[in-house]
């Protein structure tokens, strides 16, 4: 009888001993937002240096597509771009001759103008003279005809010099014009080599997000094409528990609530995480067959998203329970 009694109170106190684990509330598997990583160009991939599990940083260049063509076009566009600037027409040759003309007239204007103030100046003389009948007034009607010729002659060679402007004016219209055709031709071929250089900047993969490589699809030497899938990448040093709690507990949560997280350590532990709501389902749905509550019995269930800084444990895919 004794026996029995020190074996009962072992057990008690076995029992007694063991440590207890608060029932979580919701249970959840951590996820992330992966990103997959497409080509971006077409050709061969020359140079693609990653590897599953390496971490890059954002705006990393990690690779190097083949894109010989594309620096082809470039080159054939940038050419053609030359010669239409060696195809522009010159006025000058042409308006050359034209504009001595105009400096040669124009000198010649100064020296009737000059002409003139001699003539003017003798007919103010001569005029004095003919008052005072000191010389015969034919004198002075030869000098007012003189004036006159002069006068139609200045005349005559300002309406020379205003013919041979128009004419430069409209030798340097007619160049402006065809210029225009040909630098018509100039902007679309500028906006092609835009397109091209946008295209061979495309040929250098670069990483776009700061994260860890979760797969890698392709592998140097392999031909690509544009939106060809090459790796896929995921942010984890903060990562999401998607877990679903019952309706009697909505009230029990919040949006920017911390709440705590457990996660199983492989060693019949726990390690505990603190985590932040970020997201609560606005519709019910019907509970997942993966996932347990609290309440088993609850048909309907709302998903919750929280957010757990990680510091590498936690890794996607594994269960988390969550304490309220």
């Amino acid at each position: 009888m004794k026996k029995h009694i020190l074996c009962v109170a072992a057990i008690v106190a076995i029992v007694s001993c063991k440590p207890t684990t608060t029932e979580p509330d919701a249970t959840g598997i951590f996820e992330a937002d992966e990103v997959i990583v497409s080509a971006q160009g077409t050709g061969e991939i020359l140079e693609l240096n990653i590897a599953e599990g390496a971490t890059l940083t954002a705006g990393q260049a990690i690779g190097r597509i083949d894109c010989t063509n594309l620096d082809l076009q470039k080159m054939q566009a940038q050419s053609s771009i030359e010669a239409l600037q060696k195809k522009q027409n010159n006025a000058t040759p042409q308006t050359e001759v034209t504009e001595q003309q105009i400096t040669a007239q124009q000198r010649q204007i100064v020296v009737q103008r000059e002409q003139l103030r001699v003539l003017e100046r003798e007919h103010l003389r001569v005029q004095k003279l003919v008052k005072a009948e000191a010389v015969p007034s034919k004198q002075l009607d030869d000098i007012e005809g003189q004036i006159a010729i002069l006068n139609k002659q200045i005349d005559a060679t300002e309406g020379q010099i205003a013919v041979f402007r128009q004419q430069v004016a409209s030798a340097k219209a007619q160049v402006g014009i065809q210029n225009t055709g040909i630098l018509s031709e100039e902007a679309p071929m500028q906006m092609r080599v835009a397109q091209i250089k946008d295209q061979l900047n495309r040929c250098v993969i670069t990483n776009p997000i700061a994260g860890t490589i979760l797969t890698k699809y392709a592998v140097a030497h392999e031909v690509t094409t544009a939106g060809k899938a090459l790796y896929k990448i995921a942010d984890l040093s903060a990562v999401t528990l998607r877990a679903y709690i019952s309706g009697v507990q909505l009230g029990q949560v919040k949006l920017g609530q911390t709440v705590k997280i457990r996660v199983d350590d492989g060693a019949g532990k726990y390690r505990d995480f603190s985590g932040t709501v970020t997201w609560i389902s606005p519709k019910a749905e019907f509970t997942p067959k993966t996932i347990m509550t609290k309440d088993e019995r609850a048909n309907l269930v709302y998903a919750i998203k929280i957010r757990v800084k990680n510091d590498g444990f936690i890794k996607l895919g594994m269960y988390g329970e969550v304490v309220l």
